[in-house]
């Protein structure tokens, strides 16, 4: 089933991304892919798309419901539902997804998508992304951190495996990288000047980054 999309003003590319962490955190709460496919239950993934949506672009960009079931598809009454949906229910709902599962086997009803994508919304937006983005995020920074030959940084990412984002203070970091070097400082050095919280492993690197572009123009400034 195709979604389509039309017509939004907002840097399409700010929607798209934040719908997405919406969409795989609204999978995590319902155990992830290989959950859903041990319930037979992967046609849900086109109610919670349309649902994360929905939310977004209520909650992020206040529009109205005439312009999101315009945008996104839906009728009026529909997305009326997924906005006056229960997260609460949404919750014990997923609690028992066995029951669930069986109770909505072919999609997902109106009201559990617009719940779980209520829930996962709050959860992005207090820096709880996805655990399977977190770690689509780790794999791509060190394939990058391999191409671009830099060491520090895929040092660090082999050994910040198993982290959990978002990390809101240094000491695990410091813990996990203790032994570590990043260009010529104590890895403790660095981590207790990076901004917190740090939301997934390339935001990591970019704080660690800039740090050490700061020490740099500061060595040369003298």
């Amino acid at each position: 089933m195709v979604i389509q999309i039309s017509g939004i003003p907002e840097n399409t590319q700010d929607v798209e991304h934040l719908v997405s962490r919406v969409f795989f955190k609204a999978i995590d709460l319902l155990g992830g892919l290989s959950k859903l496919a041990e319930y037979r239950t992967l046609t849900w993934l086109p109610s919670l798309a349309r649902a994360s949506y929905v939310i977004v672009l209520r909650d992020e960009y206040l529009k109205t419901e005439e312009e999101i079931a315009e945008k996104v598809g839906l009728t009026k009454n529909t997305v009326r539902n997924i906005l006056r949906a229960d997260p609460t229910l949404a919750l014990e709902k997923i609690k028992k997804l066995e029951e669930l599962a069986k109770e909505e086997l072919k999609e997902m009803r109106v009201h559990t998508a617009g719940g779980i994508a209520k829930l996962a919304y709050k959860m992005v937006k207090e820096g709880q992304d996805a655990e399977t983005l977190v770690h689509y995020c780790q794999i791509v920074s060190e394939e990058v951190a391999k191409i671009l030959d830099v060491p520090w940084a895929y040092m660090v990412l082999k050994h910040t495996k198993g982290v959990k984002y978002p990390v809101n203070d240094p000491s695990q970091l410091i813990e996990k990288l203790k032994d570590v070097k990043i260009k010529g400082h104590d890895a403790e050095e660095i981590l207790n000047k990076i901004q917190y919280p740090v939301k997934n492993p390339s935001t990591l690197l970019h704080e660690i980054k800039q740090v050490l572009s700061s020490k740099e123009e500061g060595m040369y400034s003298v």
